[in-house]
């Protein structure tokens, strides 16, 4: 199997078992559509989101921003705290949601086992592609100069055996970039991997595990699976398998979901109302993109709340007509904290979920009025 460098004889036995999957990420892509479509804001440090005075998040922040430390979910005031000269911007979710149409045009070119993540990322299995072309990297090559060509923008693409690999790789040379991890370096490249960059663990549960000495994937490697699941649940098989280079996870076009959801712990508990609020509507908005993605809109949201002494509580209400919006998503999450918080508790972890999922094609949406 051809990854597109050279390898020993010796792995092409293990390479010619192997899947080629690339993962494909755009880079800061709200953010780069404004700054393509605005030549006002090219080279300036803009965020697209929520305002501070609408107690606001950030939904994406250009490399200008990033310069300050500024970053998605960030609240807007702590943004515009970092960085005066900061411009916000309104989001545009149905340019966002055109240009990603663009993308997703040129993935199927190559090959129909696409599997979107977002309106910005996916997975595509090129094992057996369209052109027939048998290098992965030359194929990540040819995607990324054709979503430049169409759309003005670039794409990270990382190219590897497994999909836990390959969104790893399409991070590592961010901006613009291209990194393939091939079967024969797969395993010492996870071995070197500080565990806060696995992906799959949290800040919460790389902090856990830096606790127990875990502090890379060769630290990680030395846990058998069941002290591994004893500290983490279920989760510990996955960190057991990918510590070895493995996921045998397919690229998968047609996932049935039964629900579709976004969460976040954190680093340091939220102590105010106001930073709740930021992270749900970057919450909301991640679930939104989801069901975007699926053409699904859903009767039911799950509030998912755990506190800083490790009560967890869920609240649900169902509705008569399905939401897929972000900002009814939000609306609705956010009165359920409201109601169930108050100013009452420090909150370490915050989830959304919409269930009771339904085919958006085959319905006439009405768009929920939430008066907060």
């Amino acid at each position: 199997m051809d990854f597109g460098l050279p390898r020993s004889l010796g792995l092409l036995s293990r390479a010619s078992r192997c899947r080629k999957i690339i993962h494909i990420d755009m880079d800061a892509f709200y953010a780069s559509v404004e700054q393509r479509d605005n030549p006002a804001y090219r080279g300036k440090p803009i965020v697209v989101g929520g305002r501070p005075e609408q107690r606001g998040a950030v939904a994406a922040a250009s490399y200008e921003a990033r310069k300050f430390g500024i970053h998605a979910a960030m609240p807007a005031r702590t943004a515009q705290q970092k960085c005066r000269d900061l411009i916000f911007i309104q989001p545009r979710f149905d340019i966002y949601r055109q240009v990603s149409q663009q993308i997703r045009a040129i993935f199927h070119r190559y090959t129909d086992l696409v599997e979107p993540l977002a309106l910005d990322e996916a997975y595509l299995d090129v094992t057996q592609n369209k052109p027939n072309i048998p290098s992965a990297v030359a194929i990540a090559k040819a995607i990324k100069r054709e979503i430049l060509e169409a759309t003005q923008l670039t794409a990270s693409a990382g190219v590897s055996m497994n999909k836990f690999l390959a969104k790893i790789a399409s991070g590592v040379n961010k901006p613009n970039g291209l990194c393939l991890i091939a079967p024969d370096q797969a395993e010492t490249f996870v071995e070197t991997l500080p565990i806060n960059k696995f992906h799959g663990i949290g800040q919460v549960t790389a902090e856990k595990m830096r606790a127990l000495g875990i502090q890379t994937g060769a630290d990680l490697k030395q846990w058998s699976e069941a002290d591994l699941v004893k500290r983490f649940g279920k989760v510990g098989r996955f960190y057991y398998r990918v510590a070895r280079a493995q996921d045998e996870r397919p690229v998968n076009p047609n996932r049935i979901r039964k629900s579709v959801g976004a969460e976040n712990s954190f680093a340091e508990d939220l102590a105010s109302l106001d930073q709740m609020f930021a992270e749900l509507e970057r919450l909301a908005q991640r679930v939104a993109e989801r069901l975007d993605t699926q053409k699904q809109s859903g009767h039911t949201l799950t509030l998912k709340i755990k506190y800083a002494d490790y009560q967890q509580i869920t609240r649900s209400q169902t509705l008569s007509e399905p939401i897929r919006e972000a900002s009814a998503i939000y609306g609705l999450a956010r009165e359920l904290l409201w109601a169930h918080v108050g100013d009452r508790k420090k909150v370490r972890l915050l989830g959304i979920t919409i269930s009771h999922l339904v085919d958006a094609s085959e319905l006439q949406y009405v768009q929920l009025s939430l008066t907060l």
